[in-house]
């Protein structure tokens, strides 16, 4: 153990659940565990299951931050809670993973569900921290080993799996990532869009929003690092067997990147060497990562008023709710996966039953068949951006109700989802818990519920939560309240 890092203690809790400062927590807690997630996302994307998954039913590769960001705040109410919390994260899981199945490449099925599936994704998180430690030339003392072992086998029991699929003890997990990697895993099209595609046409994060035109410089930079640094720290066995080269100067970033932030991330305290507190986490200020991300629209300086007043906004307004809302996999089309994504995003903060969850999912079905039986002209289950605006501008002018039999639905649906009181109205936390979160600015999501809050009585009823999405759609003036939904003109 390195001397300048003070030693662990062991948790109180032995070998249940990780307590306050038990070894789990503290080093899940790490910002260096950064260095390893990509590596980590590559080893579970290298299962065929997953693999299959992820091509089939994931948003990320039109959404990778958001899908990161998910996957870090799962980590959160994994590790880092009570075991009400924990079993609530699970039971979410469980309802996400179980609508996860199909066809993989050749003809094989898949399901997320498969308990030796869901161990591996488990057990490889549990790795990258053995490994983050052991590549920073700070490896953990066998009884520490064994002890976060326990505590993560602890969590691992509440997901009910047979014990059978998980290795025995800290000692055989190497054997088991060994023998995974020469009879299981694969080098599919989702590791290889890992390695070297998704970084390289990344969307920029809203928090490198002033790197303006830098970001694809950056991004290229960014991505040759990260396939580098990834390529260099995977296990031997994996880089053998599918051929992975690893030079002199992937090795050399490795080790500087590992020891060198290991050296510094020691020395500072811990509101700036941890993400996550590891007595627990800090009380949000506001609710991470929101359900359908809404990012603010901002403009320079534009027309006058007067030239405003006479354009029709709706087009260039429907255009954005098509590409940063409705296409939830980036492929400039929208179709049934595309609603379904939108639906899985409201539930994932707010922890519904499995009653009101499928409610809330019905209803996107609903407003998908409208979109299809009015706007899929040709038959092949996919709707254009031009194709969703023309019929949606000729529908609300046709018909002021056209917008009650699709979207109507689904609005009410997430308006009743959010209202975890059933006081028939939505408070502003409730509503920052869909439309809030770390990639939407705090100022963009109170004005727009100002904006929404027609009576300005600080709460929303289910009419003007409607009635903002019904303007954003068919108000010609960029003044209307619900034409800012997607952020300040």
């Amino acid at each position: 153990m390195s001397s300048t890092e003070e030693p662990r203690q062991p948790s109180p809790a032995g070998a249940g659940l990780p307590g306050p400062g038990s070894p789990l927590r503290r080093n899940l807690a790490e910002w260096r565990i950064a260095l390893v997630a990509w590596r980590l996302l590559v080893l579970q994307a290298a299962h065929p299951a997953v693999g299959a998954g992820m091509e089939h039913r994931s948003t990320y590769r039109a959404h990778p931050w958001r899908r990161m960001q998910h996957t870090m705040d799962s980590g959160r109410r994994l590790f880092f809670a009570d075991r009400e919390s924990l079993r609530r994260e699970i039971a979410r899981l469980d309802r996400t993973h179980r609508r996860i199945h199909g066809t993989g490449p050749g003809g094989r099925p898949f399901t997320a569900g498969d308990p030796t599936v869901r161990a591996w994704v488990l057990v490889t998180l549990y790795e990258s921290i053995v490994a983050m430690r052991e590549l920073s030339g700070d490896p953990l003392p066998p009884a520490e080993l064994d002890l976060m072992y326990r505590e993560f086998r602890a969590v691992c029991a509440e997901f009910g799996l047979p014990p059978e699929v998980f290795p025995p003890d800290a000692g055989a997990v190497p054997g088991y990532i060994d023998r995974m990697v020469r009879e299981e895993l694969e080098y599919g099209e989702a590791v290889t869009y890992l390695l070297f595609g998704i970084l390289r046409e990344a969307p920029r994060p809203r928090r490198l929003r002033f790197l303006g035109p830098a970001w694809p410089a950056v991004r290229a930079l960014i991505a040759r690092t990260v396939t580098a640094l990834t390529v260099a720290d995977l296990p031997p066995a994996f880089r053998k067997r599918f051929g992975l080269r690893c030079g002199p100067g992937a090795r050399l970033l490795s080790r500087v990147l590992h020891h060198g932030l290991r050296r510094v991330m020691v020395r500072m305290p811990d509101r700036v060497r941890y993400r996550t507190p590891p007595d627990g986490p800090r009380p949000d200020s506001t609710l991470p990562g929101g359900a359908v991300r809404l990012p603010a629209q901002r403009s320079g300086r534009g027309p006058s008023a007067r030239r405003l007043l006479r354009r029709d906004a709706r087009p260039p307004r429907l255009d954005a709710f098509f590409d940063q809302v409705l296409d939830q996999t980036g492929d400039g089309w929208i179709d049934a996966r595309d609603l379904a994504a939108m639906a899985h995003n409201v539930c994932w903060q707010l922890e519904l039953t499995e009653e009101r969850e499928a409610g809330v999912r019905a209803a996107f079905d609903t407003w998908w068949e409208q979109i299809r039986s009015a706007m899929d002209t040709d038959g092949d289950g996919r709707v254009s951006r031009a194709e969703f605006t023309r019929a949606t501008l000729a529908g609300c002018d046709r018909d002021p109700r056209y917008l009650d039999g699709g979207l109507g639905v689904a609005v009410r649906a997430m308006f009743r989802a959010a209202d975890t009181d059933g006081s028939g109205h939505l408070c502003l936390d409730e509503y920052r818990a869909v439309f809030g979160g770390s990639r939407v600015h705090p100022a963009e999501v109170n004005h727009g519920f100002r904006q929404l809050d027609a009576d300005g009585d600080g709460r929303l009823t289910e009419e003007e939560f409607v009635r903002g999405f019904t303007e954003y759609f068919t108000a010609r003036s960029r003044s209307a309240a619900g034409a800012q939904l997607l952020g300040r003109p």
